[in-house]
């Protein structure tokens, strides 16, 4: 198994640099990395960065709360697409979830896949499972499935909590074999890596990841 194909190298932080960013993008080249993970200001100088290599554009949408409208979710992503990004990361709208109003939250997601599909980009819609119950993840996963997204994913690194194994395992029982599962918010090690994967993550969304692929050379075992 490629660890590093695993890995969306991350950084949000709204303080972020270009140097910053260059060095994520090296860093991304160097490792091969599936992709980086930046907020849309710096889609164009990633892809720019990345030009000639594997690794791929990702950004968010509605982030990090995921209560824009559905009409400006739309707008951010087809701006990040068509500047260069094969990723879109977008945030559950979380006040419709504590609202009890599913039909926008369905509605929200399928807008989301609709517009990424039509120009040939994924779709991950970030739960944000620290703020939601237990049978809120679980609906939320289910209307996740019906909108037609590519990966659910569990945190956005900016609230109250990030990955958990349990939260990893029960979003994969409820998406079934065929969606994507990221996990991110909170992995800084390869142990913790290697759990996520075994819980059913097929992405990791990390700031860590060149240390994660260290602790993997040093012998913390074979991935």
């Amino acid at each position: 198994m490629n660890l590093s194909q695993y890995i969306d190298h991350t950084l949000l932080k709204p303080e972020a640099s270009l140097n910053q960013i260059e060095k994520l993008c090296l860093e991304a080249k160097e490792n091969n990395f599936f992709s980086v993970c930046v907020n849309s200001y710096y889609v164009k100088a990633c892809v720019d960065l990345l030009r000639g290599s594997n690794t791929k554009v990702c950004t968010v949408v509605g982030f990090p709360l995921g209560a824009s409208t559905m009409e400006t979710k739309r707008f951010e992503a087809m701006k990040a697409i068509a500047e260069g990004a094969k990723e879109i990361d977008m945030v559950l709208n979380i006040s419709a979830v504590k609202s009890n109003n599913w039909q926008y939250v369905l509605d929200d997601m399928s807008s989301l896949a609709q517009v990424c599909h039509q120009q040939g980009a994924l779709l991950k819609v970030i739960l944000e499972t620290c703020l939601l119950t237990t049978e809120e993840k679980k609906k939320a996963c289910e209307l996740a499935v019906k909108a037609g997204v590519d990966f659910v994913k569990t945190s956005t690194g900016f609230s109250t909590g990030g990955a958990t194994v349990d939260d990893v395992k029960l979003m994969r029982s409820i998406v079934g074999p065929n969606i994507g599962v990221k996990a991110s918010g909170g992995i800084r090690n390869t142990q913790t890596a290697k759990e996520m994967i075994e819980a059913g993550a097929t992405r990791l969304g990390t700031s860590a990841s060149v240390e994660i692929l260290n602790g993997l050379n040093a012998g913390s075992g074979n991935y």
